[in-house]
């Protein structure tokens, strides 16, 4: 295979993990929501545990995306 061509597979294929990143803050909001109509009064206790995961799903689609940068323009 040709190095640039298996560059840019790779590179196309850490983009993936940006998508997922996608599904997860929107599964995070999602529970955070279905948790808050639930029980509203538990809401203000869980808004610390609401950021701490849409920023570890946002961190992980970061990650994939430097990823993919790295080896589309400097790999």
């Amino acid at each position: 295979m040709d190095p640039q061509a298996a560059k840019l597979l790779g590179a196309g294929l850490a983009a993936i993990g940006i998508g997922l990143a996608a599904l997860g803050v929107g599964n995070v909001f999602a529970a955070f929501l279905q948790g808050a109509l639930r029980n509203p009064s538990a809401a203000d206790g869980q808004q610390g545990r609401l950021f701490i995961g849409f920023a570890a799903a946002e961190l992980l689609g970061l990650l994939a995306f430097v990823v993919a940068v790295i080896l589309v323009f400097v790999a």
